[in-house]
């Protein structure tokens, strides 16, 4: 059989100024930086089959798509490359057309069995499928009519709205402790069953309506949190995507920012930075931060700090900082703030103040920042805690105090052994061991013992 060829991916590889090796191991790079180790092998062949019409197989439309669209620095569809796009549980979620209650039903199901599971880990973080919706989307997810209720289906009163954020509430201090690895499958459990429930059943109002969708945004958020904090970002993308969903839905301008702020925080941590400063962008646009209370302004702005200084935007990020101290000195007991920013305070501030000033090269400042962070952060928050020792330390050891830089990692270990289970957390251990090496290499006593129990500590998590 004659097969068409495929001129719009050409044509796209020619826009990119790729040979077909150069777009072979750019995919290559992208399937590895998801751990998609059954993607890794693609070679020039295998990109020159694409041309001439072969389908890609599995997630390869993906991987392709957003390796092209880091190259061009705009979202590159698998339907603009000419690709059939493939089936996935994450889909629903991504596709900003699809029904949030369907996505879910579809995302909680597969998440929490365990032989469809591997779908969602086969899956890949792609900054393509995350372009902000347009204005006009949200104005009609705001005004969607509510579902054609089923016969029989569960009248949902205010208490039950209550009932979803205080077990939200709960799981998110749960985070705060132990972290994102801890208790997020029984998340998704509640999100599948009773909070799905919620959502095809009856209400009394509208108001209670929108206040279950926005509680039910919130549960999906800090599902997406959790995973993302736990290194799983192929998982926490959908669930992002679906609390965006669900607080449109809502109208809720100030969630929405909250989860576009956390949306570029991920991307930021991947070194998506144009995709990071776009998220961030998105979330301080209009009454997502107009109409946000005085703490959670603050966390907003502070997050586009951070995103504008890893873009090379120096004077800006400097500003905004500046902005988001303002916005929490504003946060006081006559305020009523959402449950959410519950965590977000001093230590959270000067946490992500650091992280803005190292992106600055001001390490003399960022490790200021940090120094604040841990001196003021209290015992409920020991998975972050753990976290800013370990940047704490990385931070130290690039300004040439290696001793000091060993006594906090030290610290660092001796939080993250108290049961913090958390991608973040041992992605700060991987740090150090490559950061000390050379002085291990040296037979640096403090380094030699550090990497002893950092290797017995990652062999107890992993």
């Amino acid at each position: 059989m004659t097969r068409e060829r495929n001129e719009q991916f050409d044509a796209l590889l020619k826009e990119a100024d790729w040979s077909r090796a150069q777009a072979a191991s750019a995919f290559v790079r992208v399937a590895g930086e998801n751990s998609l180790t059954g993607y890794t092998n693609i070679t020039r062949q295998h990109v020159q089959h694409w041309v001439a019409g072969h389908e890609p197989s599995g997630q390869s439309p993906i991987i392709m798509c957003e390796a092209l669209s880091r190259r061009l620095k705009r979202v590159v569809t698998p339907t603009e490359a000419g690709f059939t796009v493939p089936g996935s549980p994450a889909q629903g979620a991504l596709d900003w057309h699809v029904d949030p209650l369907a996505a879910l039903n579809d995302l909680g199901s597969t998440d929490l069995d365990p032989d469809r599971r591997s779908l969602l880990r086969h899956s890949v973080y792609s900054a393509a499928a995350l372009a902000v919706p347009t204005d006009s989307w949200w104005t009609e997810m705001a005004n969607e009519p509510a579902a054609t209720q089923q016969k029989g289906a569960q009248r949902v009163g205010r208490g039950d709205v209550d009932n979803v954020r205080e077990m939200t509430l709960a799981f998110s201090r749960m985070d705060q402790r132990r972290g994102g690895g801890h208790g997020r499958t029984a998340l998704v459990q509640y999100l599948r069953s009773d909070v799905a429930r919620y959502l095809a059943g009856t209400f009394p109002s509208s108001h209670v309506r929108r206040d279950m969708f926005s509680a039910a945004a919130e549960a999906s958020y800090l599902s997406g949190w959790m995973a993302f904090d736990n290194a799983e970002h192929d998982i926490a993308e959908p669930y992002f995507a679906l609390g965006l969903k669900l607080a449109a839905r809502a109208g809720d301008a100030p969630l929405s920012g909250h989860i576009l702020r956390a949306m570029a925080h991920q991307a930021l941590d991947l070194g998506l930075f144009n995709k990071a400063l776009q998220l961030s962008t998105a979330s301080i646009t209009g009454q997502r931060y107009q109409s946000a209370t005085p703490r959670e302004r603050a966390l907003l702005g502070v997050v586009h700090a951070r995103c504008l200084a890893a873009s090379g935007h120096h004077k800006q990020a400097t500003t905004a900082l500046l902005g988001a101290e303002d916005d929490l000195r504003g946060a006081h007991e006559g305020v009523e703030e959402p449950a959410r920013t519950f965590f977000f305070a001093e230590a959270s501030l000067a946490h992500e103040t650091a992280c803005t000033l190292r992106s600055l090269n001001d390490h003399k400042g960022a490790i200021t920042q940090f120094r604040r962070s841990v001196r003021t952060r209290g015992p409920a928050f020991a998975r972050t805690h753990a976290v800013t020792l370990g940047y704490l330390g990385a931070t130290q050891i690039s300004a040439g105090t290696v001793e000091e830089a060993c006594a906090t990692w030290s610290h660092a270990l001796d939080a993250m052994e108290e049961g913090i289970y958390s991608g973040r957390a041992r992605q700060r251990v991987v740090e150090m061991r490559s950061l000390l090496s050379p002085y291990r290499r040296r037979g640096i006593p403090a380094a030699v013992e550090l990497e002893t129990r950092a290797t017995d500590y990652l062999r107890t998590v992993d």
